[in-house]
């Protein structure tokens, strides 16, 4: 058990053993105290394994280490040498594979370079990466470089950024081939000059790129204009990149003159005045409800009619409050970081989604607090629609929370007149949900429990089996759980959606017990939930993940965020769950401050 001793200023923590015999003391100071009494319930602070608990004691002695040069230095009258303590824990090694009058950074923003190395930053020329050294528990301790004489240097790192260029971003085109015409290399949008002739819109490709602010896209008089990184005049720099919309802007209003010439009036004012009202109506997302379905699982619905109405099953949304909206309790601002959210449901002609949230990490937790008429940041839908087959026969696995991901996908199926056959995993019979919803597209269900409640099945073909998904499918294609609406060789295609580890052990039965089952044809997808952060489709690559060519063995990646459904038969689960580890220890350490906060305000997390 943990003994606490807490003041204003210091907190002790002992470990007793069972006999009540002291084995470990430890003393926190400011912040770290919060923590320690965030950690009250836990045993041995045991929510952090020992990797967690090392990086996040390197973290509070740097903490320790910089208060007290801020400390000392205002004591002393002097400025706080923070560098030298950076320095002292590694500090920053920018390297370049060229020399430094080379890099885009020099020769268009010298400023930044001048700024950086005030700041310390160390530049290393002429070097290229060769590979990135491991620990025994897979985090990068090393970089490998190569000299142009081709010998070899190794840098001590313990985090990696790269830099790997900009693009730009086209994937519209490769979405909807034919939408936009791309420059002779495929790589920009074409540029086009826009103006209005005769009341009518008409676009010229041009070479003058200081007036060509528009793409190639012309429907019911309307275009699009592209700046930034995707113009190929303003590539390659933020200052320039904000300079494009201040070039464009003259050449967009010239598009209406009819608006330039209007007078001000009281008309002309309500006409503005309605068109925002309806772009918010359409744009702004705003909470409707937030509806508990288990004691961790609550379901998110928004009025978001544009979001809505865009909607194709196995897309998901990004959402998160507003930080300036945020509740604040005991001195913190309780904004919620982007959840990638599957759309479990919309209603188009209403202009409602419906997102079902598994309350795991402190921002997921911050979505049962959410209040209706709550504006809200809802980007999306985003991803890849899921391919939904004609008079197929498929096989959905659902693990959890997962099963609200294959709400929508099950429709699908069923309205192209597919067979479905579904398995919905549990780890306890409590914690299912939207029981109707699963029923109503579906030919059978098998309702699995790892333990609990058993579910008990409410139509004469439904069934219920007492152990893993796995295990539910061999029994099921042995034709022990009885009648079947399918059997296993008549599957076209399995789709698998829940946990890392649930979809591992799918891809694993496929290769060995359910391998004589199966039709040795069929189509098995994974969605893959690798960590995520812009969700713009190959921007930011925070989704990356490896995948292993099943024939040759070749390595290579994908971004998740592009397309979460992947061929079960490629994906490296090893790899997704050393991802899904990355800020593990930030992510405890903010829910144990939210358990911490909860305690003032109890009442803030609906139950």
């Amino acid at each position: 058990m943990t003994a606490l001793r807490t003041d204003a200023y210091d907190t002790l923590v002992w470990i007793l053993d069972d006999d009540g015999e002291r084995v470990v003391t430890r003393r926190y100071t400011g912040a770290e105290a919060a923590l320690a009494r965030a950690a009250d319930e836990a045993d041995d602070l045991a929510l952090f394994d020992d990797e967690e608990w090392e990086t996040l004691q390197r973290h509070l002695a740097h903490a320790r280490e910089l208060a007290e040069e801020k400390a000392n230095a205002k004591r002393e009258g002097r400025e706080a040498n923070v560098q030298k303590l950076l320095d002292s824990w590694g500090g920053v090694t920018l390297v370049y594979r060229k020399s430094l009058a080379d890099s885009p950074a020099y020769r268009l923003n010298h400023e930044e370079v001048i700024k950086s190395l005030e700041e310390g930053v160390r530049y290393v020329e002429n070097l290229s990466p060769t590979e990135a050294v491991l620990d025994d528990r897979g985090g990068v301790i090393a970089m490998k470089f190569a000299r142009k004489d081709g010998t070899e240097v190794e840098y001590p790192a313990r985090t990696v950024c790269v830099a790997a260029g900009t693009s730009p971003n086209v994937t519209y085109e490769r979405e909807f081939p034919g939408t936009f015409v791309l420059d002779k290399k495929s790589q920009f949008f074409q540029a086009h000059a826009a103006r209005v002739d005769g009341g009518a819109l008409k676009l010229e490709p041009t070479e003058d790129l200081s007036v060509g602010f528009f793409t190639s896209y012309a429907k019911d008089g309307k275009c699009v204009s592209f700046y930034g990184d995707n113009h190929p005049h303003y590539a390659g720099s933020v200052v320039k990149a904000m300079a494009s919309a201040k070039d464009g802007y003259p050449h967009v209003v010239a598009l209406f003159p009819e608006v330039a010439g209007i007078a001000p009036s009281h008309e002309r004012d309500a006409r503005l005045r309605a068109t925002f009202a309806r772009m918010e109506e359409e744009l702004v997302a705003r909470v409707v409800e937030v509806n508990r379905l288990t004691k961790t699982i609550v379901e998110i619905v928004v009025k978001a009619p544009m979001a809505a109405r865009k909607f194709e099953p196995g897309q998901f949304y990004r959402l998160q409050n507003f930080e300036s909206l945020a509740p604040i309790v005991g001195g913190s601002r309780l904004a919620m970081e982007g959840l990638a959210l599957t759309g479990a449901w919309v209603d188009k002609e209403k202009g409602l989604l419906g997102t079902v949230v598994l309350e795991m990490g402190h921002s997921s937790r911050l979505c049962a607090a959410l209040e209706p008429n709550e504006p809200i940041v809802l980007m999306g839908p985003t991803g890849t629609p899921t391919e939904i087959g004609h008079k197929e026969t498929a096989l959905l696995c659902g693990g959890g929370l997962g099963n609200a991901v294959l709400f929508s996908i099950a429709r699908a199926f069923k309205a192209l007149g597919s067979r479905v056959i579904y398995f919905a995993g549990y780890k306890r019979g409590e914690d299912l949900f939207k029981q109707d919803d699963l029923e109503s597209f579906s030919d059978q269900v098998v309702w699995c429990t790892d333990g609990g409640a058993e579910i008990p099945p409410r139509r004469p073909q439904d069934r219920h089996f007492r152990g893993n998904l796995v295990q539910a499918m061999v029994a099921y294609g042995k034709g022990e759980l009885g009648a079947q609406a399918a059997k296993l060789s008549e599957v076209n295609r399995i789709i698998a959606i829940g946990s890392d580890g649930m979809m591992n052990a799918v891809q694993q039965a496929r290769r060995t017990v359910l391998l004589p089952l199966l039709n040795p044809r069929h189509l098995a997808i994974g969605s893959i939930n690798s960590p995520m952060q812009c969700m713009m489709k190959e921007i930011c690559a925070q989704c990356l993940q490896k995948h292993h060519d099943p024939v040759t063995g070749k390595e290579t990646v994908v971004f998740s965020c592009y397309n979460q459904d992947q061929e079960l038969d490629r994906v490296d689960f090893g790899h997704l769950r050393q991802r899904l580890r990355v800020n593990s220890m930030q992510e405890k350490l903010s829910n144990a401050w939210l358990d911490q906060l909860l305690r003032e305000q109890p009442d803030l997390i609906r139950v």
